[in-house]
């Protein structure tokens, strides 16, 4: 009988065509899937009519794993492993388990000594310091910044201290609807000398990815209101 995995499938960011950014080896997994463990069932389901408009959805069973769901049924979403059956793990966009609750139970089939398979795809972190000029050397990814203005303002000192000290690049997002705050705080109280690099939509065909010291970026700013976007800083 074969080894049940763990598999954490990527998915495109935005409207991507499938064969632009994923291999065609992560729809044949798919294939052999019965049971998935998703961030959201309606776009998993669009998503897997995408790979293969011939699956039979229905025949899926979906666990859905996010801000709501309880820690004490994580757990039994690895059952089918236990007879035997792999497991998929879709998130939202991107990787699975990068900015994502699926880390969670890949923590657990670590734990438990099953196998976990990371397929090949689109991650908008690395695409974006790949894009960026910064030092793909040493890099530190911080997830989303404090909400609350003197907070925020306050850690966005501190990753610029590490650019300087410890010659690191910053690398960090938010949510789409603060975006530009975010930015306009980062041109408030950076160093005029300091890199910043905006990503935003990654992979898709409004792609744009700019790096420019945090002086050049005044009063050019892209409106970035409810667009996906990473942050970048560097020296």
């Amino acid at each position: 009988m074969k080894t049940p995995t763990l598999y954490l499938i990527p998915v495109t960011m935005g409207d991507t065509p499938i064969d632009k950014v994923l291999p065609h080896y992560n729809t044949e997994i798919i294939n052999t899937l019965s049971y998935f463990i998703v961030e959201n069932v309606r776009s998993t389901r669009r998503f897997l009519k995408k790979c293969n408009p011939e699956i039979d959805i229905d025949g899926l069973t979906f666990f859905e794993l996010n801000k709501h769901t309880l820690p004490k049924d994580i757990n039994s979403f690895l059952n089918p492993m236990q007879s035997g059956h792999s497991v998929g793990v879709i998130s939202e966009a991107g990787c699975p388990a990068i900015a994502d609750p699926g880390a969670d139970v890949v923590a657990i089939a670590q734990r438990s000594n099953y196998k976990v398979v990371p397929l090949v795809g689109p991650s908008s972190i690395l695409m974006s310091l790949m894009a960026s000029g910064f030092n793909g050397q040493s890099f530190a990814f911080h997830g989303y910044l404090p909400i609350d203005g003197n907070e925020r303002v306050k850690k966005l000192k501190q990753l610029e201290s590490r650019v300087y000290n410890e010659e690191q690049t910053q690398i960090f997002i938010e949510t789409p609807y603060r975006n530009n705050q975010l930015a306009e705080d980062i041109l408030l109280h950076c160093k005029p000398q300091t890199k910043l690099c905006i990503a935003m939509h990654i992979s898709c065909d409004n792609e744009q990815i700019a790096t420019k010291k945090v002086g050049a970026w005044k009063d050019n700013l892209p409106n970035m209101h409810k667009q996906p976007c990473v942050f970048l800083l560097y020296k």
